[in-house]
Protein backbone atom coordinates (compact mmCIF):
# COMPACT_ATOMS: atom_id res chain seq x y z
CA UNK A 1 0.00 0.00 0.00
CA UNK A 2 2.65 2.41 1.19
CA UNK A 3 4.51 1.61 -2.10
CA UNK A 4 1.53 2.06 -3.99
CA UNK A 5 0.71 5.53 -2.17
CA UNK A 6 4.45 6.73 -3.43
CA UNK A 7 4.37 5.64 -6.50
CA UNK A 8 0.93 7.49 -7.17
CA UNK A 9 2.69 10.66 -5.72
CA UNK A 10 5.61 10.56 -7.84
CA UNK A 11 3.06 9.95 -11.01
CA UNK A 12 1.24 13.14 -10.24
CA UNK A 13 4.62 15.14 -9.30
CA UNK A 14 5.69 14.16 -12.86
CA UNK A 15 2.81 14.95 -14.67
CA UNK A 16 2.86 18.67 -13.42
CA UNK A 17 6.54 18.88 -14.43
CA UNK A 18 5.14 17.83 -17.91
CA UNK A 19 2.84 20.41 -17.68
CA UNK A 20 5.09 22.97 -16.77
CA UNK A 21 7.98 22.26 -18.80
CA UNK A 22 5.65 21.80 -22.15
CA UNK A 23 4.18 24.98 -21.45
CA UNK A 24 8.14 26.60 -20.63
CA UNK A 25 9.33 25.15 -23.97
CA UNK A 26 10.14 27.89 -26.40
CA UNK A 27 8.19 28.01 -29.76
CA UNK A 28 10.30 25.89 -32.65
CA UNK A 29 10.02 26.01 -36.19
CA UNK A 30 8.49 22.50 -36.29
CA UNK A 31 5.52 22.79 -38.83
CA UNK A 32 1.96 21.62 -36.87
CA UNK A 33 0.41 18.70 -39.16
CA UNK A 34 -2.12 16.03 -38.50
CA UNK A 35 -3.73 12.93 -39.06
CA UNK A 36 -6.54 10.45 -38.66
CA UNK A 37 -6.03 7.17 -37.65
CA UNK A 38 -8.20 4.11 -36.64
CA UNK A 39 -11.10 7.38 -36.25
CA UNK A 40 -8.78 9.22 -34.20
CA UNK A 41 -7.27 12.72 -35.09
CA UNK A 42 -3.11 12.19 -34.33
CA UNK A 43 -0.46 15.30 -34.46
CA UNK A 44 2.98 15.44 -35.15
CA UNK A 45 5.81 18.49 -35.43
CA UNK A 46 7.73 18.39 -38.98
CA UNK A 47 11.10 19.84 -39.67
CA UNK A 48 12.27 20.60 -42.81
CA UNK A 49 15.61 21.59 -43.33
CA UNK A 50 16.54 24.50 -45.00
CA UNK A 51 15.98 24.28 -48.92
CA UNK A 52 19.73 24.45 -49.81
CA UNK A 53 20.94 21.56 -47.81
CA UNK A 54 17.69 19.49 -48.75
CA UNK A 55 17.85 16.48 -51.16
CA UNK A 56 15.16 15.59 -53.12
CA UNK A 57 14.36 12.37 -51.67
CA UNK A 58 15.88 12.96 -48.13
CA UNK A 59 16.21 10.74 -45.30
CA UNK A 60 13.31 10.76 -42.23
CA UNK A 61 14.42 10.46 -38.41
CA UNK A 62 11.49 10.04 -36.44
CA UNK A 63 11.78 11.32 -32.48
CA UNK A 64 9.59 9.57 -30.21
CA UNK A 65 8.95 11.48 -26.65
CA UNK A 66 9.28 9.85 -23.64
CA UNK A 67 6.48 9.34 -21.24
CA UNK A 68 4.92 12.72 -19.67
CA UNK A 69 6.72 14.18 -22.78
CA UNK A 70 6.02 15.53 -25.78
CA UNK A 71 6.68 16.33 -29.19
CA UNK A 72 7.40 19.59 -28.86
CA UNK A 73 9.80 19.18 -26.07
CA UNK A 74 11.39 16.37 -27.41
CA UNK A 75 11.66 19.34 -30.51
CA UNK A 76 13.35 21.58 -27.59
CA UNK A 77 15.61 19.09 -25.92
CA UNK A 78 17.49 16.76 -28.23
CA UNK A 79 19.33 19.12 -30.69
CA UNK A 80 17.91 17.14 -33.85
CA UNK A 81 16.82 20.11 -35.82
CA UNK A 82 20.50 21.72 -35.63
CA UNK A 83 21.71 18.79 -37.07
CA UNK A 84 19.40 17.79 -39.52
CA UNK A 85 19.88 21.38 -41.50
CA UNK A 86 23.27 20.45 -41.13
CA UNK A 87 22.83 17.25 -42.95
CA UNK A 88 19.58 17.71 -45.23
CA UNK A 89 17.64 15.45 -42.94
CA UNK A 90 13.61 15.65 -42.06
CA UNK A 91 12.93 15.06 -38.91
CA UNK A 92 9.09 14.12 -37.16
CA UNK A 93 8.16 14.71 -33.48
CA UNK A 94 4.97 13.06 -33.08
CA UNK A 95 2.39 13.18 -29.39
CA UNK A 96 1.19 10.59 -27.81
CA UNK A 97 -2.27 10.44 -26.51
CA UNK A 98 -1.92 11.54 -22.87
CA UNK A 99 1.50 11.95 -23.14
CA UNK A 100 1.95 8.28 -24.01
CA UNK A 101 2.95 5.50 -26.09
CA UNK A 102 1.04 1.87 -26.12
CA UNK A 103 4.09 -0.15 -26.78
CA UNK A 104 2.78 -3.32 -26.07
CA UNK A 105 2.34 -5.69 -23.26
CA UNK A 106 2.01 -3.41 -19.90
CA UNK A 107 3.21 -0.47 -21.27
CA UNK A 108 2.35 2.04 -21.31
CA UNK A 109 -0.65 4.88 -19.56
CA UNK A 110 -3.83 5.65 -21.42
CA UNK A 111 -2.86 4.27 -24.77
CA UNK A 112 -1.83 0.44 -23.38
CA UNK A 113 -5.46 0.69 -21.12
CA UNK A 114 -7.55 1.81 -23.96
CA UNK A 115 -5.72 -0.38 -26.45
CA UNK A 116 -4.21 2.47 -28.95
CA UNK A 117 -2.60 1.28 -32.02
CA UNK A 118 0.33 3.75 -31.97
CA UNK A 119 1.94 1.01 -34.03
CA UNK A 120 -0.69 1.76 -36.90
CA UNK A 121 -0.38 5.41 -36.15
CA UNK A 122 3.67 5.18 -36.93
CA UNK A 123 3.34 3.20 -40.41
CA UNK A 124 0.63 5.86 -41.28
CA UNK A 125 2.71 8.92 -40.13
CA UNK A 126 6.13 7.22 -42.45
CA UNK A 127 3.77 6.81 -45.57
CA UNK A 128 1.65 10.20 -45.31
CA UNK A 129 5.81 11.58 -45.24
CA UNK A 130 7.09 9.22 -47.82
CA UNK A 131 3.86 10.48 -50.58
CA UNK A 132 4.15 13.70 -49.24
CA UNK A 133 7.57 14.69 -48.45
CA UNK A 134 9.34 12.44 -51.10
CA UNK A 135 11.13 11.06 -47.89
CA UNK A 136 13.61 7.72 -48.97
CA UNK A 137 11.60 5.02 -48.22
CA UNK A 138 15.07 2.99 -47.51
CA UNK A 139 16.34 5.89 -45.09
CA UNK A 140 13.96 5.92 -42.55
CA UNK A 141 15.08 5.91 -38.52
CA UNK A 142 13.07 5.24 -35.27
CA UNK A 143 14.39 6.73 -32.15
CA UNK A 144 13.26 7.83 -28.50
CA UNK A 145 13.50 7.48 -24.84
CA UNK A 146 11.77 5.42 -22.42
CA UNK A 147 8.39 4.62 -23.61
CA UNK A 148 8.95 6.39 -26.78
CA UNK A 149 11.70 4.00 -27.67
CA UNK A 150 9.59 1.09 -26.18
CA UNK A 151 7.17 1.76 -29.16
CA UNK A 152 10.28 2.42 -31.62
CA UNK A 153 11.46 -1.09 -30.93
CA UNK A 154 7.99 -2.59 -30.64
CA UNK A 155 7.77 -1.29 -34.03
CA UNK A 156 10.05 -3.65 -34.91
CA UNK A 157 8.95 -6.50 -32.98
CA UNK A 158 5.93 -6.38 -34.71
CA UNK A 159 7.79 -6.12 -38.44
CA UNK A 160 5.82 -3.00 -39.24
CA UNK A 161 5.46 -1.54 -42.39
CA UNK A 162 6.77 0.67 -44.06
CA UNK A 163 10.06 -1.39 -42.87
CA UNK A 164 12.78 0.95 -41.33
CA UNK A 165 16.40 0.94 -42.09
CA UNK A 166 17.20 1.31 -38.29
CA UNK A 167 16.18 1.78 -34.86
CA UNK A 168 18.19 3.96 -31.99
CA UNK A 169 16.65 3.25 -28.42
CA UNK A 170 17.57 5.27 -25.53
CA UNK A 171 16.95 4.00 -22.42
CA UNK A 172 14.42 2.10 -23.70
CA UNK A 173 13.30 -1.49 -23.18
CA UNK A 174 10.80 -4.45 -24.17
CA UNK A 175 7.58 -5.50 -22.53
CA UNK A 176 5.73 -7.45 -24.99
CA UNK A 177 6.24 -10.73 -26.67
CA UNK A 178 9.36 -10.17 -29.32
CA UNK A 179 11.11 -13.17 -29.89
CA UNK A 180 11.64 -12.57 -33.65
CA UNK A 181 11.81 -9.02 -34.29
CA UNK A 182 12.44 -7.59 -37.95
CA UNK A 183 15.94 -7.99 -39.07
CA UNK A 184 16.86 -3.92 -38.65
CA UNK A 185 19.98 -2.63 -37.01
CA UNK A 186 19.57 -1.21 -33.71
CA UNK A 187 21.78 0.45 -31.39
CA UNK A 188 20.85 1.14 -27.93
CA UNK A 189 22.04 3.70 -25.34
CA UNK A 190 21.73 2.69 -21.58
CA UNK A 191 22.48 4.15 -18.73
CA UNK A 192 23.98 1.52 -16.42
CA UNK A 193 22.52 3.28 -13.27
CA UNK A 194 18.87 3.43 -15.00
CA UNK A 195 16.05 2.92 -12.33
CA UNK A 196 13.30 3.38 -14.63
CA UNK A 197 13.83 0.73 -17.07
CA UNK A 198 17.41 -0.95 -15.16
CA UNK A 199 19.72 -2.49 -17.52
CA UNK A 200 19.18 -6.02 -16.00
CA UNK A 201 15.67 -6.03 -16.71
CA UNK A 202 12.31 -5.77 -14.06
CA UNK A 203 10.18 -2.92 -12.43
CA UNK A 204 13.16 -0.41 -11.70
CA UNK A 205 12.91 1.33 -8.43
CA UNK A 206 11.46 4.58 -9.63
CA UNK A 207 9.32 3.11 -12.29
CA UNK A 208 5.69 4.58 -12.17
CA UNK A 209 4.06 1.85 -14.72
CA UNK A 210 5.27 -0.94 -13.06
CA UNK A 211 6.25 -2.85 -16.17
CA UNK A 212 8.69 -5.65 -16.03
CA UNK A 213 11.21 -4.84 -18.61
CA UNK A 214 13.36 -6.89 -20.64
CA UNK A 215 17.14 -7.03 -19.47
CA UNK A 216 18.65 -5.23 -21.93
CA UNK A 217 21.20 -7.91 -23.21
CA UNK A 218 18.11 -9.85 -23.96
CA UNK A 219 16.56 -7.18 -26.01
CA UNK A 220 19.68 -6.76 -27.66
CA UNK A 221 20.51 -10.02 -28.59
CA UNK A 222 17.24 -10.79 -29.86
CA UNK A 223 17.60 -8.09 -32.38
CA UNK A 224 21.12 -9.82 -33.22
CA UNK A 225 19.99 -13.33 -33.62
CA UNK A 226 17.03 -11.88 -36.40
CA UNK A 227 19.97 -9.66 -38.18
CA UNK A 228 22.58 -12.71 -37.91
CA UNK A 229 25.50 -10.81 -36.48
CA UNK A 230 28.82 -12.10 -35.55
CA UNK A 231 30.22 -11.60 -32.26
CA UNK A 232 30.24 -8.58 -30.84
CA UNK A 233 33.67 -5.88 -30.42
CA UNK A 234 34.32 -4.36 -27.19
CA UNK A 235 35.63 -0.90 -26.84
CA UNK A 236 35.61 1.27 -23.30
CA UNK A 237 36.46 5.22 -23.31
CA UNK A 238 35.87 6.35 -20.10
CA UNK A 239 32.81 6.13 -18.95
CA UNK A 240 31.45 4.52 -22.28
CA UNK A 241 31.19 1.22 -23.32
CA UNK A 242 30.37 0.37 -26.77
CA UNK A 243 29.59 -3.80 -27.94
CA UNK A 244 29.04 -3.59 -31.68
CA UNK A 245 28.13 -6.32 -34.00
CA UNK A 246 28.25 -6.71 -37.77
CA UNK A 247 25.47 -8.63 -39.35
CA UNK A 248 24.24 -9.94 -41.96
CA UNK A 249 23.25 -7.54 -45.31
CA UNK A 250 25.30 -4.45 -43.92
CA UNK A 251 23.39 -4.27 -40.82
CA UNK A 252 25.00 -3.59 -37.19
CA UNK A 253 23.40 -4.10 -33.66
CA UNK A 254 25.29 -2.76 -30.82
CA UNK A 255 24.85 -1.22 -27.51
CA UNK A 256 26.17 1.32 -26.15
CA UNK A 257 26.17 1.73 -21.98
CA UNK A 258 27.52 4.67 -20.03
CA UNK A 259 28.95 4.35 -16.19
CA UNK A 260 27.09 6.78 -13.49
CA UNK A 261 24.19 7.63 -16.29
CA UNK A 262 20.65 6.94 -15.30
CA UNK A 263 17.33 7.19 -17.15
CA UNK A 264 18.44 10.46 -19.54
CA UNK A 265 19.05 11.56 -22.87
CA UNK A 266 23.01 11.76 -23.20
CA UNK A 267 24.44 15.19 -24.00
CA UNK A 268 20.24 16.85 -23.84
CA UNK A 269 19.82 20.54 -22.54
CA UNK A 270 19.18 20.22 -18.95
CA UNK A 271 15.49 20.31 -17.11
CA UNK A 272 17.60 22.52 -14.71
CA UNK A 273 15.94 23.28 -11.23
CA UNK A 274 12.02 21.76 -11.75
CA UNK A 275 14.42 18.63 -13.04
CA UNK A 276 16.32 18.62 -9.81
CA UNK A 277 13.88 19.12 -7.90
CA UNK A 278 11.75 16.47 -9.13
CA UNK A 279 14.73 14.01 -8.85
CA UNK A 280 15.55 13.48 -12.84
CA UNK A 281 18.57 11.96 -13.93
CA UNK A 282 20.62 14.76 -15.16
CA UNK A 283 21.65 14.18 -18.69
CA UNK A 284 25.01 12.22 -19.06
CA UNK A 285 28.00 14.35 -20.58
CA UNK A 286 30.05 11.49 -21.61
CA UNK A 287 28.32 11.44 -24.76
CA UNK A 288 26.25 13.34 -27.51
CA UNK A 289 23.39 10.92 -27.68
CA UNK A 290 21.71 12.77 -31.03
CA UNK A 291 25.41 12.50 -32.74
CA UNK A 292 25.92 9.38 -31.97
CA UNK A 293 22.81 8.45 -33.36
CA UNK A 294 22.82 9.90 -36.58
CA UNK A 295 26.07 9.20 -37.76
CA UNK A 296 25.13 4.85 -36.81
CA UNK A 297 21.84 5.81 -38.84
CA UNK A 298 23.36 7.56 -42.16
CA UNK A 299 24.97 4.20 -42.62
CA UNK A 300 22.27 2.31 -42.45
CA UNK A 301 19.69 1.71 -45.73
CA UNK A 302 16.90 -0.68 -45.54
CA UNK A 303 18.08 -3.40 -48.30
CA UNK A 304 15.29 -4.15 -51.02
CA UNK A 305 13.15 -0.97 -50.91
CA UNK A 306 15.16 0.93 -54.04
Amino acid sequence: MIERTLARARLAALLVAAIFLCSSAPARAGTPQRLTVDGRERSFLLHRPAGATRPRAPALVVVLHGGFGSAARAQEDYGWDALADREGFLVAYPDGVQRAWNAGGACCGRPQRENIDDVAFLSALLRSLIGDQGVDPSRIYLTGISNGAALALFYACRSAQPAVAAVGSVAGGISAPCDRPAAVSLLEIHGMDDQNIPLLGGPGSRGVSGVRWLPVSDEVERFRASAGCAPSLVETRGDVTTRMSSCALGRVVGLITIAGAGHQWPGARSAGLIGRALGLDPPSQAMDATRVLWEFFRSQRQPGTN
